[in-house]
């Protein structure tokens, strides 16, 4: 045998492993690369239609490979076949389905298909839609309380099994009859249930992957709804029945472990006694072994999360009459510091409010401040320009004390000035109070000053003018 990697089908040949071709019920063959595993027996493993599988004896050592197409023995007549599986992982199968060879009627591989028996093989195919209608519409007929769910023909044509499901007994004997008349074949009842129906027929469940009854599950356990209790999820029945209108047969994986996790938590008819109140187990959680207690047996009502540990300190106080002044143990949490600290500040409470802008002017002022001994620094004009001024170094004065350059000798005396008044310069420059601001203030539109006032010029005696009343005519 010749074996060549595969590199995008990710098996050694495209007949030695099955992950090319995906069937229901299928088994992944990884042992497929070994030569000694597949020669190590002569059983092989048939499928036929969707889930339907068989064990076939190889007793004439007929080069078969997985993949091909075979005729095998069947009553009446030969059935045709994919062989899915050889070697050593046929003998672990058979021992899991239940395949004893010593108790069954051992049957063998015939031949490869020749084209004669494909044709009729695909013939005898094409009739088995059209023969199930008409069987329901019999079966309709005769009243009888069953549903014909599919039909599957035999290789050669000669028989044809019918697989119903029905909740009582049924005598079909008479259905028998008439399907023997109407098809001229031999007629093969077999009663399946829902979740082999579903198996069979194939689809998608609501976890996104295939139907574990149509990959890989064929013994069904009955499910109950205490498995859905035990993990405490809602006995909703549209969420929690499957495609074949049963319990979900996933509920049974995991019921094993909630059961177990669910012994050392405290059962719901015990109470917790405190000084205010008593309180209801209302909800636990087995995995973070938290229990949430109520006040009220009905509803959530000052709800009380506690740990499994805590509850039993109280269950054992409660015994011994003593009551608790709360559930909660009474904790003082220190509060965690930051191993690098707040640099940018995130986590101050004020770090939204707006800061109040600062005020230039008083800035200014205390901007130019003394600078160090010999240092030579720069000025900046109001209008924030660079200023081309050097600074004034300070200048020691007699008395140790430092000054500026510019500054009165102590030797001169300074004149006195008044209050306010820090130069001679200010002092000319001080405003006149007897001076009008503003002369124009009260002048009118021509530019005139008005009458009576202190702006129009006094008059000589003797001299005749318009304001005076006594030289006008």
């Amino acid at each position: 045998m010749e074996y060549r990697l595969n590199l995008s089908g990710g098996c050694m040949k495209s007949k030695g492993c099955s992950g090319l071709k995906i069937k229901k019920l299928n088994t992944f063959d990884w042992l497929c690369d070994l030569p000694q595993a597949q020669e190590l027996t002569d059983w092989v493993e048939v499928q036929f239609k969707n889930t339907r599988k068989s064990y076939f004896l190889n007793s004439n050592k007929i080069p078969i490979e997985k993949g091909d197409i075979i005729a095998v023995e069947s009553s009446p007549g030969h059935d045709i076949g994919e062989v899915t599986l050889m070697g050593a992982l046929v003998l672990k199968q058979m021992k899991k389905n239940n395949f004893r060879v010593d108790s069954q009627e051992i049957r063998r591989v015939y031949r490869k298909a020749r084209p004669v028996d494909l044709e009729k093989y695909e013939e005898s195919k094409a009739l088995e839609h059209d023969t199930m209608l008409r069987s329901r519409k019999i079966a309709e007929g005769l009243k009888l309380n069953m549903k014909i769910g599919d039909v599957e023909y035999q290789g050669d044509g000669n028989k044809a099994i019918f697989y119903y499901i029905a909740d009582d007994r049924v005598d079909f004997r008479q259905l028998i009859k008439v399907l023997a008349e109407t098809f001229k074949v031999r007629i093969e009842m077999k009663q399946i249930g829902a979740r082999q129906e579903a198996g069979r027929i194939g689809g998608v469940g609501p976890c996104g992957r295939e139907l574990c009854c149509s990959s890989w599950m064929t013994s069904f356990v009955s499910v109950s709804t205490s498995a859905a209790r035990y993990q405490d999820l809602s006995l909703n029945p549209q969420k929690l029945a499957g495609q074949c209108a049963k319990l979900k047969c996933c509920l049974n994986y995991e019921t094993d472990m909630y059961a177990e996790a669910q012994r050392d938590i405290p059962a719901k008819d015990i109470i917790l006694d405190t000084n205010d109140c008593s309180y209801y187990l209302f909800k636990a959680d087995c995995f973070k072994r938290t229990i949430i207690y109520s006040t009220s047996k009905d509803f959530l009502a000052n709800a009380v999360t506690i740990p499994v540990e805590r509850a039993k300190q109280i269950i054992a106080l409660n015994k011994k009459g003593i009551r608790v002044d709360s559930l909660a143990e009474e904790v003082e949490k220190e509060p965690v510091k930051s191993e690098f600290g707040d640099i940018l500040g995130q986590d101050a409470l004020n770090r939204f409010d707006k800061s109040k802008k600062p005020n230039k002017n008083k800035n200014r002022e205390h901007s130019h401040g003394p600078r160090p001994e010999g240092q030579v620094g720069e000025r900046f004009t109001n209008n924030g320009e660079r200023s081309d001024h050097p600074v004034r170094p300070n200048i020691e004065k007699p008395n140790g004390e430092k000054r500026r350059e510019g500054d009165r000798r102590p030797d001169h005396p300074r004149t006195e000035k008044e209050p306010g008044l820090h130069s001679e310069k200010d002092a000319q420059n001080r405003p006149n109070p007897n001076r009008n601001p503003n002369p124009n203030k009260n002048r009118d539109r021509k530019g005139n000053p008005p009458t009576g006032t202190r702006f129009e010029k006094p008059q000589k005696p003797g001299s005749t003018g318009s304001n005076n009343p006594e030289n006008n005519p």
